[in-house]
C-alpha cells in the first residue's frame, strides 16, 4: 500500500499504538508516550489507522490464512526435494497442543486495530459523514472476517470488542464465548458494515473491504451457520440474497482463467476483495514455498518463463489425488500447476513477478472473487431445493471453452449429488486459494476426502484446531478444545 508522504509520520504513530496493543494477552502494561489525545484527531489519523489495519491483514494473508484454510485438506503434500518446514503436520493431520500451528495472537492484534478505529473514529471531525462511515464499515467488516476465521478454526473464542489501550485485566483476560455468541457478533458487524458503506462500488485496487465484499463474506457466513449451526433454510435464504447483492456490483468472469493470476492483471474485474502485495514494497507470501526450480535459471514448462528461485523454496506441492481430478481439456489446469519431468510439480497460481532475474512472490491474495460467489449461489440454491445448474455451468463454460458441451451439468440428482458436484467444482476453480479445508468442513466431507483422515471418521474434534500450549499458558481462562 503506497501512502502519500504527508501521512507517513502519522501512520508510524498509528502503527506504534497498534503494535503496543499486541501484548494484551501477555498481561503486560504497555508503555508509550503516544496518547489518544495526540493521535485520534484528524481524517489523516483515521486513514492512517485503516492503512495500519490492512498491513496487519496482509501479515495474516502472507501465510497463516492459507495454513488455516487449506493446508489440512487433500491438496498439499511433501515435494520430496527439501525439508518439510514442519508443514507435514498439516497435510498429515498430526497436529497436537505442542505442534498446533499458528496461534490466534496475530488475529487478535488485527482485531484490536479494528477496535481502535471503531472506538475513536466516531469522535473525529471528518468533513463528510460518508467518508467516516466508509472507514467504520471497513473496520466492522475486518472484525467480522477475523472472527469468522477464528470460529471456523477453533470454535468459540474470546470476544474482544473494546480496544486494548492500557492494562485492564477485564479486557485482556477473557474466557471463551460460545460459537453461537461469536457468530452473533459476526452477523451484527456485517449488517452494520453493509449499512454504513456509501454505495455498492469498490475502492481503487479492490484491496479494501467494500459493500460487495461484505456481502460475499455474509454469504459464506450464512452458508456456514446454515450447515454447521442448524440455521437451515432461513440462513440459506440470507446467503442467497447476499450473493444476489454482490451481483449488482461491477463484476465479471474474465474470459480467460489464466489471466486471473498474472501479476500485470491483478485487481481485475473478477476480484471482489484481495489483500494487496507489491514487489519490492512487501515481503514474500506463502506461494514462495510452492514454486521453485532446479536452478535460478530453470524455466516454467507452461510458458518458458524464468522461475527465478532455487530448489530450496519448494517444500510442498499439489497431490496426485488433486491433479488427477483435472481433465486434459480443463483450462484451469495449466494456470494452477505444472508438472516438471524428472523434478516435481510447481503451483503456478500467484507466482509473483520476475524483476532483474529475481522472483518476487507478491501476487495479491484474493479473499473473494466472483467465481467463488457464483458457486456459493449454487450451494445456497441447492440447499433450498432450487436448481444450481446455471451457476455451475457459468463456471464450466469458461473452464472448458469449446469442450463445454461435454461438461454441461444437468440437475437430475439429489441435493447430496448436487453438493458433491459443487464441492468438486470449488476444488477445480479455487485450489491453492486458501479455501479447501473450510469447504470440506462446511460440506462435512473432510473424513471422506482427506486421505490422512480417512481412518479417523467419527473423531469430530479433529475438525477444529488445537489451542497451542503457549496460548494456554498466557491466557489462564482458556480451556483446550476437547479431544486435543
Amino acid at each position: 500500500m503506497k501512502l502519500i508522504n504527508k501521512l507517513e509520520s502519522k501512520l508510524l504513530l498509528c502503527l506504534l499504538i497498534l503494535i503496543s496493543s499486541c501484548t494484551d494477552i501477555l498481561d503486560l502494561k504497555p508503555v508509550s508516550t503516544i496518547t489518544n489525545s495526540s493521535f485520534w484527531n484528524t481524517e489523516d489519523d483515521a486513514n492512517g489507522a485503516i492503512s495500519g489495519m490492512y498491513v496487519y491483514l496482509r501479515n495474516l494473508a502472507s501465510q497463516n490464512l492459507f495454513i488455516w484454510g487449506e493446508a489440512r485438506s487433500e491438496v498439499m503434500e511433501w515435494s520430496g526435494l527439501s525439508g518439510t518446514a514442519d508443514f507435514d503436520r498439516y497435510y498429515n493431520n498430526t497436529l497436537s497442543a505442542q505442534l498446533s500451528g499458528p496461534d490466534w495472537l496475530s488475529l487478535y492484534t488485527t482485531v484490536n486495530a479494528a477496535n481502535l478505529i471503531i472506538r475513536h473514529v466516531p469522535d473525529i471531525d471528518i468533513p463528510t459523514e460518508e467518508s467516516k462511515n466508509n472507514i467504520l464499515a471497513q473496520a466492522y467488516t475486518t472484525r467480522a472476517y477475523l472472527y469468522f476465521v477464528m470460529a471456523r478454526t477453533w470454535g468459540g473464542v474470546p470476544i474482544r470488542t473494546e480496544p486494548t489501550e492500557g492494562y485492564n485485566s477485564e479486557t485482556t483476560q477473557k474466557s471463551r464465548s460460545t460459537i453461537e455468541e461469536v457468530f452473533k457478533l459476526i452477523k451484527e458487524d456485517l449488517d452494520l458494515a453493509i449499512s454504513l458503506f456509501e454505495d455498492n462500488t469498490f475502492f481503487a485496487g479492490r484491496n479494501r473491504w467494500s459493500r460487495p465484499a461484505a456481502n460475499a463474506l455474509k454469504a459464506e457466513v450464512y452458508l456456514w451457520t446454515g450447515k454447521q449451526l442448524n440455521g437451515g433454510n432461513a440462513d440459506f435464504t440470507i446467503a442467497l440474497e447476499a450473493c444476489n447483492e454482490v451481483q449488482k456490483a461491477d463484476l465479471e468472469l474474465l474470459p480467460n482463467f489464466a489471466d486471473l493470476f498474472e501479476y500485470s492483471n491483478k485487481r481485475n474485474k473478477e476480484v471482489i476483495m484481495a489483500v494487496a502485495f507489491d514487489a519490492i514494497e512487501s515481503g514474500r507470501n506463502v506461494y514462495y514455498s510452492m514454486y521453485s526450480g532446479l536452478t535460478s535459471s530453470s524455466t516454467d514448462p507452461i510458458n518458458g518463463e524464468i522461475i527465478g528461485r532455487s530448489s530450496d523454496g519448494l517444500v510442498w506441492t499439489v497431490t496426485q489425488l488433486v491433479r488427477d481430478q483435472f481433465t486434459a481439456d480443463d483450462k484451469r489446469r495449466d494456470p494452477s500447476f505444472a508438472v516438471v519431468p524428472n523434478y516435481s510439480i510447481l503451483v503456478r497460481k500467484c507466482r509473483g513477478i520476475m524483476i532483474s532475474g529475481v522472483r518476487y512472490f507478491t501476487s495479491d491474495i484474493a479473499l473473494y472473487r466472483y467465481a467463488d460467489v457464483l458457486l456459493m449461489m449454487a450451494e445456497a440454491k441447492n440447499a433450498l431445493g432450487l436448481d444450481p445448474s446455471a451457476e455451475i455451468n457459468t463456471i464450466r463454460k469458461r473452464a472448458y471453452g469449446d469442450a463445454f458441451n461435454s461438461h454441461v451439468y444437468i440437475n437430475n440428482g439429489t441435493k447430496e449429488q448436487n453438493d458433491n458436484a459443487i464441492l468438486k467444482e470449488r476444488l477445480l476453480e479455487l485450489v491453492f486459494e486458501g479455501k479447501r479445508w473450510w469447504d470440506l468442513v462446511r460440506f462435512e466431507k473432510a473424513f471422506d476426502l482427506v486421505p490422512s483422515l480417512s481412518e479417523r471418521a467419527g473423531q469430530d474434534y479433529l475438525l477444529k484446531w488445537p489451542i497451542g500450549l503457549t496460548t494456554l499458558s498466557l491466557e489462564p481462562q482458556i480451556q483446550q478444545n476437547p479431544g486435543w
